[in-house]
């Protein structure tokens, strides 16, 4: 007999025991009572919770797929892509794990639901702070990432914003639903039939799905497929569905598969079809021989360049420096889940990062052909410098095996001065100088800064931009002071350098890790009044700066990326390219005929002579992940 014959056959023995003793209304009201609990018992909060998690998620995705996921747009939660999302599968997905609600009895089971709606909450919340700084979302990887959160407190709060509370108000509701009605829960039954039922159908509903979609491609779209965007996998299974099938993914991607002859022969194609058939123009080689300094900045944008606020130079030491430097001004970032981490792989590979997860958590101890191997090829000393732990974005382990001799963190410096994550970019620099200057030349050094980190709250004392007091408040304020605070320590840290007479035999590049205020707080840019149009320059350009003393100021408009800084550094230092042509995904800038870019969005960017060239270029992408997947150039010999 079921729950619900059960609490009918109770109603009526007590109906007919009332009516006995002349008392029908309070017979109806038992009744009635009883009718209640069954309903909030069994229906009410478990429909309830579905509809909670139904709503949540295409908040979530009106919210991802506008406007730095700030704005909710009701028309892009359902038609951003080439179908509306299934409603049917998000609820399938919300009732495989809320179904069993119904293995517990008394409130556990009420507690149990509002748990797992406070919980998605949670999981939606990480994701967009996530998305909002990464354009992906939050992954299993992510676990072996730990280390990074003892410096990315503050920027990860700053990823917060106002309508992130929409996904935790309906809590209220449901707790005070609970509240109000605390002793009918008390009496409520295991019921495990229920779950089964639940859980039978939703899972078939969810493979059925599966079979018309994916097995029979009956449809617009797939269902269970990664896509190129993380937002149309999120689409196509809800926030439930994409978690667990990227959980699954990731367990059936650990376990590393031998490259099959086909993925051998692809790559082998796809480098040789890059090859380029110009020959070696007044740019090769022109600093052989001399010492390589590269100054990756934390943040450091384009639009910041050569441009003035309230008639002041954000940059002044970088604009002086182009007087003497080939300056890439459509030169565009490419990182990907690794943001910085990134910026160091690809600057020293010219291999694009991994698709999912960070590249030097998942695959530190990977082999590549790199700029210090080269380098040490020739005769070179090697050193790369981080301001911070050797932990964080798991660098030190990982640019050790891309080649570096030697690496030194925060530990090799007199932390005497912090500002944001860690040492500032003043005493840090300061203290690189007489390292550098004591080196046996030729030696090449790969400088990271950090102090221009978001959340861009530069101290008081250091901000010598005079703003208004309205911008200087801001985010984008902010940012104009920090990288002006940088700029400064850049400009005294080469000026020691010259006193010292390193920089007569030294090039020295300069590049922006990523963008700054536009990737992280675009919507908040776009607020500040009054309001100038050089600043709302969203394009994911950063500068690359190659400066050598007596050099003419030359500005290369030529498209490019940060895969492209290698092989292009590598001709200005007389590397044979021949040495590099068939492991660097990016090509010479200053010696090519194509202009075009891939960012790591695979948006393709610039000019192409047919559609066949430009799904070449993006396949290129793929082709990384899978070469870093299964370490290629290990399994060809490189060491």
């Amino acid at each position: 007999m079921s729950r619900l014959d059960d609490d009918l056959a109770y109603n009526n023995s007590k109906l007919e025991s009332a009516n006995v003793i002349g008392h029908p209304t309070e017979a109806w009201r038992n009744l009635m009572g009883s009718g209640i609990v069954w309903l909030i018992d069994n229906m009410l909060v478990f429909f309830f919770t579905i509809a909670a998690l139904l709503i949540k998620s295409v908040l979530f995705l009106g919210l991802i797929n506008n406007d730095n996921a700030t704005k909710f747009s009701f028309f892009k939660a359902f038609y951003s892509f080439s179908a509306p999302p299934p409603m049917l599968v998000y609820v399938s997905f919300s009732v495989i794990i809320l179904s069993f609600a119904y293995l517990f009895k008394g409130r556990a089971r009420f507690w149990f639901l509002v748990t797992c709606d406070f919980l998605f909450s949670l999981l939606l919340l990480a994701d967009l702070m996530y998305y909002r700084g990464f354009s992906s979302f939050i992954s299993p990887y992510l676990l072996s990432q730990t280390t990074n959160l003892d410096n990315l407190s503050s920027s990860i709060m700053s990823m917060l914003r106002p309508v992130d509370l929409l996904f935790f108000i309906d809590l209220l509701v449901i707790v005070g639903i609970g509240l109000k009605f605390k002793k009918f829960q008390a009496k409520t039954k295991r019921n495990a039939a229920t779950m089964l039922i639940l859980l039978a159908l939703s899972i078939s509903y969810i493979y059925f799905q599966h079979v018309q979609l994916d097995i029979k491609g009956k449809g617009e779209d797939m269902l269970f497929r990664v896509s190129w965007s993380p937002n149309q996998t999120m689409s196509n299974l809800s926030p439930l569905g994409y978690h667990a099938f990227d959980i699954y993914n990731f367990y059936e991607n650990k376990q590393l598969e031998k490259l099959t002859s086909v993925e051998d022969q692809e790559i082998k194609s796809w480098f040789e079809q890059k090859q380029k058939s110009l020959p070696p123009n007044q740019y090769n080689s022109i600093f052989k021989g001399q010492n390589l300094i590269i100054i990756q900045v934390e943040s450091l944008e384009n639009f910041v360049i050569n441009q003035k606020v309230n008639g002041q130079q954000i940059t002044p030491n970088l604009n002086k420096l182009l007087a003497n430097s080939l300056y890439f001004s459509n030169f565009y970032e490419q990182v990907y889940n690794g943001t910085s981490s990134d910026a160091d792989l690809m600057t020293n590979t010219s291999v694009y990062p991994v698709r999912t997860g960070a590249t030097f958590f998942r695959y530190p101890n990977n082999i590549y052909n790199s700029l210090p191997k080269l380098f040490r090829g020739l005769g070179y000393s090697t050193l790369a410098i981080h301001p911070d732990k050797g932990s964080y974005w798991n660098w030190m382990p990982a640019l050790t095996a891309i080649g570096f001799e030697k690496t030194m963190d925060v530990s090799h410096f007199n932390a005497d001065e912090k500002i944001g994550l860690g040492i500032s970019d003043g005493s840090y620099l300061k203290q690189i100088a007489p390292i550098i200057g004591s080196e046996k030349q030729p030696f090449y050094n790969f400088i990271v800064t950090l102090t221009s980190h978001n959340p861009f709250d530069l101290p008081a004392q250091y901000r010598k931009l005079a703003l208004s007091e309205e911008l200087n408040q801001s985010k984008l304020g902010g940012y104009f002071q920090s990288i002006n605070y940088t700029d400064e320590q850049i400009g005294n840290f080469l000026s020691t350098l010259d006193k010292g007479g390193v920089l007569e035999n030294s090039v020295v590049v300069i590049y922006g890790d990523h963008t700054g205020v536009h990737k992280y707080y675009n919507d908040e840019v776009k607020q500040v009044q009054p309001q100038e149009g050089w600043w709302l320059d969203d394009s994911k350009r950063i500068p690359l700066i190659i400066y050598h003393k007596g050099m003419k100021a030359q500005e290369i408009k030529t498209t490019g990326g940060q895969i492209d800084t290698m092989p292009t550094v590598a001709s200005l230092m007389g590397i044979d390219e021949k040495s590099y042509e068939n492991t660097a995904f990016g090509r010479n800038l200053l010696d090519t005929n194509k202009d075009f870019v891939v960012l790591a969005n695979k948006q393709y960017v610039g000019k192409a002579s047919n559609k066949q060239e430009e799904e070449k270029q993006i396949q290129g992408i793929d082709l990384a992940d899978l070469i870093i997947r299964k370490n290629y150039f290990k399994e060809k010999g490189f060491k």
